[in-house]
């Protein structure tokens, strides 16, 4: 998969299908859409094309938006490079494109940049200065300017919208299960391991503290999970607890992972941290005594289900 930074910078000398959409999470929804799109391209010879933004136009046209989304927009990428997409372009989206009228983006960005020549959307899609035009707009573009418009049906696009809205709704409630079933998927996290206070390694349980950069992430409920990870080629399972650390007074919240039989110093790597199972809600301790043995059973219930796995 070829990534653009810039609908100016994408190149073609093949005929392109489109589809336009934030595919957030990339879902079961999106990859039917996304299947479409490829069958489509493959039986006519064209170029697939996945056109995204970011910013999330909420971020830039609604200040006080408190938008938080399941991928960022490097998991994203990864995502739909998983799918056998040919291309993604991923716009910078600010107010001087949201001034665009219709005509101009269809004739100026899907024509003349795009050499677009289907179009995958759905029925309730609308686009150009102030969302003005609609699919029957886009229809008689497409008479004008030579390329098919194919719609997404109202129940599918009626699946992505539930299945977006029930998979945040369930990561904000702790519903792993329910979650990665919509995804098709184990929801993940992503970033960089920092040092912490280190005080797991006081009690046997010395943890990878994940940093994530980007704020606009959708991060689950305060907790203790079941999680994974694929470390130096190999999958390692762990505890992860997201909080405030309540037993030693903290007031930040927090991501720190315990990986079960690994001993690595994973001190600034990268890492991705796949969610398996909502074990119990964070608690506060009397002492780090009491919060030692309330982990250990937590590694006995994680031992558990993964034996089962």
């Amino acid at each position: 998969m070829k990534i653009f930074h810039s609908i100016e910078t994408f190149r073609t000398r093949q005929k392109t299908i489109v589809t336009i959409g934030t595919f957030d999470g990339v879902h079961i929804g999106h990859q039917k859409i996304i299947e479409k799109l490829l069958d489509n391209a493959k039986t006519n010879n064209y170029q697939s094309v996945i056109l995204t933004f970011f910013p999330h136009p909420r971020m830039v046209l609604q200040e006080d938006s408190e938008i938080k989304l399941l991928n960022t927009i490097h998991e994203r990428a990864d995502l739909l490079e998983q799918t056998g997409l040919d291309n993604l372009i991923i716009h910078p989206f600010d107010k001087t494109f949201s001034r665009l009228t219709a005509e101009e983006f269809v004739k100026n960005i899907l024509v003349d940049q795009l050499k677009i020549k289907k179009i995958v959307i759905g029925y309730d899609h609308r686009f150009g200065r102030n969302r003005s035009a609609n699919i029957e707009d886009l229809i008689i573009f497409g008479e004008k300017y030579d390329f098919e418009v194919e719609q997404i049906s109202a129940q599918e696009i009626e699946e992505v919208s539930i299945s977006s809205t029930k998979i945040r709704n369930a990561l904000q409630e702790g519903d792993i299960v329910l979650a990665n079933s919509y995804l098709g998927y184990p929801y993940f996290l992503s970033g960089i391991v920092k040092e912490g206070k280190q005080l797991g390694r006081t009690i046997g349980f010395p943890t990878a503290n994940l940093m994530i950069e980007e704020n606009y992430k959708l991060i689950p409920k305060n907790g203790v999970y079941i999680v994974k990870s694929m470390l130096h080629n190999k999958t390692v399972y762990g505890i992860m607890n997201i909080g405030i650390n309540p037993t030693v007074n903290g007031n930040k919240q927090s991501i720190e992972v315990y990986y079960l039989d690994l001993d690595l110093n994973l001190y600034n790597q990268n890492i991705k941290i796949s969610i398996l199972k909502y074990i119990r809600a964070e608690e506060k301790f009397d002492s780090l005594a009491l919060l030692q043995q309330q982990l250990e059973k937590d590694k006995a219930i994680a031992l558990a289900f993964i034996n089962k796995l």
